[in-house]
């Protein structure tokens, strides 16, 4: 694959982002926001609460003069992002009542550091019928621990900190997610009237405000969907130009990908990944940020698969994440399973198969084997691919690659 591709803002910001809104009665403007079928989900959850929501051009215009504090189960069970509304409902109508999310089918992602942490906040906190239910009289500030089994959970660092805006007090944060998603959040946050330190740090430190006001945003481009073209060039022997990508989202896959003998230039805001000869082995663990992905794993996977050589990637984050495995293999790839970890053989040639996407980043790892495999692949159940990536068909179809959507009949 030859050519540019302009990267689209970060789904993972613009979600959070969307749901802050809900915490003023003031218009928000929020710009480069992608249209996927989970932006699509979160406009209709937004309005769904009683908001008034414009969604055109990647501009989202939204104003919650007057909302409700109840999501239910048909919008909310789509996507399991949903559950960051919880935080801005109960900072600004004091209550929440929401049905326990949906999304990808790759392990278990319990939203019980949420709950703790709007407990800690002075929430009375139920679970019944499959909806939670959060209420209190007034929210106060405290100092809470958000580490989990698998590390800091990002949204329930965006929940608690949205509630927090408008607690009494101060709200410290410790083991906060450090992603850059999360700073994105709080720049929004703070253009709204809050006032938040620390944020892309382990402790976030949150004075509460009385109001929020509406304000303007920018969401970040989309680490994954960088990543994701970077491997799918290194994958295909191309040579890529990625415009408004932000290289020091992504230093351990950088890192990972020279080592595997995929080149990656910065330049200005651009990026140029290019193969430096033949690809070579590498072995990757997937770690909270700034660590390796773990929403890049299967599209390693598939560019280690053509690395001559045994690979070992280890899983740390969700134990279900290789559900893509037995799909790879049916192109060709030689993978085992031991534990956390897949053995890769690499070096075998692939060759095209009809393939079933299991969840969103398996769908672009099976897409980009596709491009490296001989011969046509089909790769199914492609709704998991556009939840994450905004017309990644058409932006492939641009760089040479030969790939149409077919409707099913």
């Amino acid at each position: 694959m030859h050519g540019e591709v302009t990267i689209s803002g970060s789904k993972n910001a613009a979600l959070p982002i969307m749901a802050a809104t809900l915490l003023t009665d003031e218009p928000c403007v929020i710009r480069r926001v992608p249209d996927l079928s989970d932006t699509r989900f979160m406009v209709q959850i937004l309005e769904s609460l009683g908001a008034s929501v414009k969604f055109e051009d990647g501009t989202l215009t939204v104003r919650a003069k007057k909302i409700r504090g109840y999501a239910d189960y048909e919008l909310v069970r789509k996507m399991r992002g949903s559950i960051c509304i919880a935080g801005p409902l109960l900072g600004r109508l004091r209550k929440a009542r929401i049905s326990l999310p949906g999304g990808c089918i790759i392990g278990a992602r319990p939203i019980n550091l949420h709950l703790k942490g709007l407990a800690a906040l002075g929430a009375k906190v139920e679970i019944e019928g499959g909806y939670v239910t959060a209420t209190a009289k007034k929210l106060n500030g405290a100092v809470m621990f958000l580490g989990g089994r698998s590390g800091s959970t990002v949204l329930g660092t965006a929940n608690v900190m949205m509630a927090a805006t408008l607690a009494e007090g101060v709200t410290i944060i410790e083991s906060a997610a450090c992603e850059p998603e999360v700073v994105d959040l709080a720049n929004f946050l703070n253009a709204m009237g809050a006032n938040i330190s620390g944020a892309g740090s382990p402790t976030i430190t949150i004075t509460g405000v009385e109001k929020l006001h509406g304000a303007e945003h920018e969401v970040i481009p989309d680490r994954i969907e960088v990543a994701t073209f970077l491997i799918a060039a290194g994958a295909t022997n191309g040579e890529v130009t990625l415009c408004g990508a932000r290289a020091d989202h992504l230093r351990a896959v950088i890192d990972k990908l020279s080592e595997a003998g995929v080149s990656v230039e910065r330049s200005g805001a651009n990026m140029i990944v290019r193969r430096k000869g033949k690809l070579k082995p590498v072995d990757i663990t997937t770690l909270p940020y700034s660590g390796f992905p773990t929403d890049v794993q299967a599209q390693m996977m598939s560019l280690l698969a053509l690395a001559p050589g045994i690979s070992i990637i280890t899983e740390r984050i969700f134990e279900s994440r290789f559900m893509h495995v037995s799909e790879l293999a049916r192109l060709g790839a030689e993978i085992e399973i031991e534990g956390p970890s897949a053995i890769v053989k690499g070096g075998r040639p692939l060759s095209g198969a009809p393939v079933m996407a299991s969840d969103l980043r398996a769908s672009a790892a099976l897409v980009i084997a596709g491009l490296a495999a001989k011969g046509a692949t089909q790769v199914n159940r492609i709704y998991h691919l556009d939840r994450g990536y905004e017309k990644m068909d058409a932006k492939l179809r641009k760089l040479g690659a030969r790939i149409q959507r077919i409707e099913e009949k």
